[in-house]
Formats: structure tokens, C-alpha cells, sequence
């Protein structure tokens, strides 16, 4: 009897188990559906001919898949009232992207590094200022920094007519790596600050007794060792930089050197009067492009890193 109960309830927990597991499971396959159920549809949109999405249904796949779409989304379709694809606008978003996290990730790891093996007095006050600054919504910094942005483009002018160049001050795009860079250095430096307060101080001591200075023991020391938040840092500021519609809608709003969410929001309002679903998809996608890019080649470094900056060694 002993035995035949002990039977009857290990069986009871092993059908307990596996109730809980499919529901588990059954519920991540529902919301994993319904999160990329978009992406699946700008997918299939962008191969399908105009006849097609017309007259048929938009979660069937493509009858005659045709890369049309994607061609003309480059190189041909109409932003505003130029007609030369998305191809230029795409590489303002990079000319601006890829210097902006350069020097908002090696500004917040300087940072990071002063605050927790170089602390000064008022570090915390410092800190805590910084930490602050990450939480100023995006639209009460607009008017005072297009005050800046104008004295330094008058600025620009100045060295303009006295040099002969302008050095880009009062340029779009470096308009934008300048917002960028302010607005995402209390981010790098909490992250830098949080992995780095976990760091071994002995090791930077060690150094300094054996005559390294601070850029050296931050260079041969810090640096080497800061992978995995570096990653995290790059993942996050080049996803929220690539995607910032409001300061490039702000700053940039027209001309040829707007970004690409700017380019891409101002597709649908040409003035050729057809909506074209395919190619519209097209430039979605190649919008997105760059971001998915990013998340699969250092995505498995993001938890990693945040990990890595959460727990104290």
C-alpha cells in the first residue's frame, strides 16, 4: 500500500509538473506570436507586388516574391518632394549614430571610473546630478538646447567668416551627436559607474605603485576588462539614438540631412498620391535593419553585462 501511494503521487506531481510547463510554454508561444506577428507582416508586405497586397491577404505569404520593393525603397522613393530613395538619409543616421556612442561610451566610461578609483570631494553630489539628468523628459530639454545649438551655430559663422570653415558647429548632423552625447552621458556613466564600483581597487592600487598614471591604469587596466558593459552601453545608447524621432524631427527636421526616422515618417506624406504598402514595409525595414543587426551580433552580451554591473564581487 505504502508503495502503490508513493506511486500515485509522484504521478500526481510529475502531471502537476508538466500542466504547469505546457501552460508555461503555451503562454510564451502566444505572446512570442503575437510580439512578432508585425514583424511578420512588414516582412511578407515588403516582397509582394501592389496587385497582390490589394487582392489578397496580409498574413499570406508571397505568391511571386519580387525585391522591387526594397529597390525602389533605396534608391527611388519619394521623401517629401525628393524622389531619390532612403539611401542618403540612411547614412546620415550612421554619420550620426556611430560618433555619438563612440564618444557618449568613452566619456561615461571616463566617468565612470573617476567616480569609483579617482573619487574627489562631492563625487556623490556629482553622481547623483548626473543620475538626475536621466530622468529630464526629452521635451522640457528642446528650447534650451536649441538656444545652444543656435549660439553654436553662430558660432560656426564666426569661424566661418574669420578661418574659412565652420569646424561643422551649426551643422544637422553634428547638432544631433552633440544632443546625443549630452543626453545619453548620465546613462554610459551609471552603467560604468555601477561595473566599475564592483572592480578590484587592489588592482588599480597596484598599478599606481608601480608608477601607471591614470590614463594608463584606465587604458591597459579598466578598459580590457570592460567588455561586457561596453556592450551593454553600445547596445543601448546606438538603439535609442538610431530610433530618436523627436530631436531629429527638432533639429533636423528638413533638408538632405535628416535622419532616417525623420526620412521614413515623411514617406508617407509625398505628393504622388499612391500609397505604396510594399515599399513603405521595405523602408521600415531597412530602418530597422541596422538595430536587429546589433541585437544579434552583441545580444547575448546584453544580460551578461547588466549582470556583470549588478552584482558586487
Amino acid at each position: 500500500m505504502s508503495g502503490h501511494s508513493q506511486s500515485a503521487s509522484g504521478s500526481a506531481v510529475n502531471l502537476t509538473r508538466w500542466i504547469n510547463r505546457t501552460v508555461i510554454y503555451g503562454l510564451l508561444v502566444f505572446f512570442a506570436i503575437v510580439y512578432l506577428m508585425p514583424l511578420f507582416v512588414m516582412v511578407v508586405t515588403s516582397f509582394k507586388t501592389m496587385d497582390e497586397i490589394q487582392s489578397g491577404n496580409m498574413l499570406a505569404l508571397p505568391q511571386s516574391p519580387t525585391i522591387e520593393p526594397w529597390l525602389k525603397a533605396w534608391g527611388e522613393v519619394c521623401v517629401g518632394l525628393t524622389c531619390a530613395g532612403i539611401k542618403g538619409y540612411f547614412w546620415n543616421s550612421i554619420k550620426m549614430v556611430v560618433p555619438a556612442v563612440v564618444i557618449s561610451t568613452v566619456m561615461g566610461a571616463l566617468n565612470g571610473y573617476v567616480l569609483t578609483k579617482w573619487r574627489f570631494p562631492g563625487h556623490t553630489l556629482v553622481f547623483g546630478l548626473m543620475l538626475f539628468a536621466c530622468f529630464i523628459p526629452f521635451q522640457s530639454v528642446l528650447l534650451p538646447m536649441a538656444t545652444i545649438l543656435g549660439n553654436l551655430g553662430r558660432f560656426g559663422n564666426s569661424l566661418e567668416d574669420t578661418i574659412g570653415t565652420s569646424l561643422g558647429f551649426g551643422n544637422p548632423t553634428e547638432n544631433l551627436v552633440i544632443v546625443h552625447v549630452i543626453y545619453g552621458l548620465g546613462f554610459t556613466t551609471l552603467f560604468f559607474r555601477n561595473f566599475y564600483e564592483a572592480f578590484p581597487s587592489e588592482l588599480v592600487k597596484a598599478a599606481q605603485v608601480d608608477g601607471a598614471g591614470f590614463f594608463q591604469i584606465f587604458r591597459r587596466i579598466m578598459l580590457p576588462n570592460s567588455l561586457p558593459i561596453i556592450v551593454v552601453t553600445v547596445i543601448y545608447q546606438f538603439t535609442n539614438i538610431w530610433n530618436d524621432f523627436l530631436f531629429a524631427s527638432a533639429y533636423a527636421g528638413t533638408g538632405d540631412a535628416m535622419p532616417m526616422t525623420v526620412a521614413l515618417n515623411n514617406i508617407v506624406n509625398t505628393s504622388t498620391g499612391v500609397v505604396e504598402y510594399n515599399v513603405n514595409m521595405a523602408s521600415a525595414m531597412i530602418a530597422a535593419l541596422p538595430t536587429l543587426l546589433v541585437y544579434i551580433v552583441a545580444g547575448r552580451y546584453f544580460v551578461r553585462g547588466l549582470m556583470a554591473g549588478a552584482v558586487k564581487g
